[in-house]
């Protein structure tokens, strides 16, 4: 049996970059050209010096105005991710690509800590992170999501982190902490139950089981738990939306959202080659189907639909999410952040 050399990976293909001319291949005198990825692709790393640590967002989708990303790029390998695309503006691929270069945006806790000391600067929750994870595999050796957090406890800034790995788990100390502050909200991803599928939607991910007895874990230690069942992908996850709601609500939730997929740019692409190798008797359907959710089309833009989709699916996927939403987290809601503690020079105020 040959040996898979992208076992863990998602894409298997590395698309055109749309911003560059360049094309990479392995040119051979025999006149046939490869991908370059013919070993099993590893993983590289790129130093980068950031300059302005939170990014933000106008959307009105979006609770939250402020980000903050420590890593561009992933190695969960989400097929379905829509920050592939932004990987494109580093002069990579949105494919294999986007999972084996990592940009570390080293002074990232040192950049963050400017900001909150500039004069005039207004505490709100950030997101930690708004584009990719900051959990990924990465984060076990850089450790920079847990400088952030030990920036924010200092100076009590609150921030929301949401996560599909269990490595969040290392840094329980902090969030309790934070927790007793009245300065963190932790949501969980989940968006399927079934392990098999896991190891080909987002590979390097945390099982769902893992995620939910991790909620339980931090629920008892005091810290306010979420989830977000997303990306919800019709005719490949949609039969899981009430039993992760069910699950997590048991181990001690309290609240959930939901988006469902849409596949902007060349994630398109991505997907498109993932589902028909992965699922060649169905792929059709499931692309028809997120046509159906974005106006006929699998990419969206327009605020609210790109979201949560509109048409027959998108209704019953609400319809179903609302019921066991109500059933099993009715009277439920995370704590309000607690603003007015916020001191960037990180000291108590005796006056």
């Amino acid at each position: 049996m040959k040996e898979d050399v992208f076992k863990g990976r998602g894409s298997r293909i590395s698309p055109d970059n749309p911003h560059l001319q360049r094309r990479e291949h392995l040119v051979f005198m025999e006149g046939i050209d490869e991908e370059k990825h013919l070993d099993r692709p590893v993983t590289k790393f790129y130093k980068e010096t950031s300059k302005n640590a939170l990014s933000k967002n106008n959307s009105p989708d979006l609770p939250l105005n402020y980000s903050v990303n420590p890593y561009m790029g992933c190695e969960h390998g989400c097929i379905y991710c829509y920050a592939r695309n932004s990987h494109e503006y580093w002069g990579f691929d949105a494919g294999l690509g986007f999972e084996t270069n990592i940009v570390v945006k080293h002074n990232i806790v040192e950049s963050l800590k400017s900001q909150f000391d500039k004069r005039g600067y207004i505490p709100q929750a950030i997101m930690l992170s708004g584009n990719t994870d900051c959990y990924q595999p990465a984060e076990r050796k850089f450790k920079l999501t847990r400088g952030i957090l030990e920036l924010c406890l200092k100076v009590k800034h609150p921030v929301s982190v949401i996560t599909k790995n269990t490595l969040i788990a290392r840094d329980q100390d902090l969030l309790q902490e934070l927790a007793v502050h009245g300065l963190v909200h932790v949501y969980f991803s989940i968006n399927h139950l079934d392990p098999k599928l896991k190891s080909v939607l987002e590979p390097r991910t945390a099982s769902a089981n893992k995620k939910i007895e991790l909620i339980r874990q931090f629920t008892n230690a005091g810290i306010p738990c979420g989830i977000m069942v997303a990306p919800i992908i019709p005719a490949l996850n949609t039969a899981d939306i009430a039993e992760i709601i069910r699950f997590s609500a048991d181990a001690g939730a309290l609240t959930a959202g939901y988006t469902v997929v849409r596949l902007n740019g060349t994630v398109k692409e991505v997907f498109s080659a993932w589902a028909k190798e992965t699922f060649p008797d169905r792929a059709e359907k499931i692309l028809h189907q997120i046509e159906s959710l974005h106006g006929g089309k699998v990419n969206d833009t327009d605020w609210g639909r790109r979201i949560k989709g509109e048409g027959p699916i998108a209704t019953v996927i609400k319809t179903i999410f609302d019921a066991a939403k109500a059933k099993y987290l009715a009277g439920r809601k995370m704590p309000d952040f607690i603003l007015k503690d916020f001191n960037p020079n990180g000291q108590l105020n005796l006056f």
